[in-house]
């Protein structure tokens, strides 16, 4: 495997995405809402001191939910089957590289991009709250940014393996994007509808949440944002009793996994299906 193949690769990934209107629309939404989330905390603060990153974490963590695996998504469905439908696959794989370095490159470089756009607006929400309201809980914004950037990578893995599975482009978008609803509203009302449904006990329901990304995160936010579950009733409870301060390394490997296993599906998929 080459490296600098891999390189070369993830540079033209970062460039094509600098050029994909979709992409930037979403960095453009995520940065302005956030900016908006900010200065409402500032002013809804009364005075700009007591506010700061800590509140503003707090808003943020629906945004992300909601923007975030959506870029992750449908960035990840058109890397591999948009590009089959252009032909510019077999043109890619005619050069000396194999597939394994180029999915890597493609993964990569769209990983950068989307961990870019992350960074914009997560750093000129900083700069709006430095310049109105301090440094206070620093670290918690910044812990809310990494987590941010792992679900982002995570749902690019997803959005890898839907576009390995499909051949036209359009398919993949139309999976990705119904695939997020399910994310997005398998969340705190389906895991509640399902609960009554089927009986669960506590403990079932928090394994049943540890299988969507989008929850690990959320709880995974909200610990470092509170140092306790409480708000998420019985099951946040549970979940800090039973694994204490092992709960965030917990979630933040299963983020990990949800970035590997997809990706590595994705790649046996690819090559064994072939480019056509």
């Amino acid at each position: 495997m080459d490296i600098g193949n891999i390189l070369i690769l993830a540079q033209k990934e970062l460039r094509d995405a600098r050029k994909n209107r979709w992409f930037l629309l979403y960095a453009i939404a995520f940065t302005g809402l956030s900016l908006a989330l900010a200065w409402v905390s500032l002013s809804g603060a009364g005075n700009y001191g007591l506010a700061g990153f800590g509140r503003t974490s707090a808003s943020l963590i629906n945004l992300i939910l909601l923007i975030v695996p959506l870029m992750g998504l449908t960035l990840g469905a058109l890397s591999l089957a948009g590009e089959r439908e252009q032909g510019s696959l077999l043109y890619l794989l005619a050069q000396p590289i194999n597939q394994l370095e180029l999915l890597l490159g493609k993964f990569i470089g769209l990983a950068l991009a989307l961990i870019a756009a992350l960074a914009l607006g997560f750093g000129l929400t900083a700069l709006l709250i430095a310049i109105n309201g301090g440094g206070a809980q620093i670290s918690i914004y910044l812990t809310l940014l990494l987590l941010a950037c792992l679900l982002a990578v995570a749902s690019l893995s997803i959005g890898f393996l839907i576009s390995a599975t499909v051949k036209r482009g359009a398919t993949a978008v139309g999976l990705a994007l119904f695939l997020w609803l399910i994310l997005v509203f398998f969340g705190d009302l389906g895991l509640m509808g399902t609960a009554l449904v089927l009986e669960l006990s506590v403990d079932q329901l928090f394994a049943l949440a540890l299988m969507n990304p989008l929850q690990l995160f959320k709880i995974a936010a909200i610990l470092d944002l509170r140092n306790n579950l409480e708000i998420l009733g019985p099951v946040g409870i549970y979940a800090f009793r039973t694994y204490g301060t092992q709960l965030l390394p917990l979630l933040i490997s299963l983020l990990l996994i949800w970035i590997i296993t997809p990706f590595a599906l994705a790649t046996f998929l690819f090559k064994k299906r072939g480019i056509l």
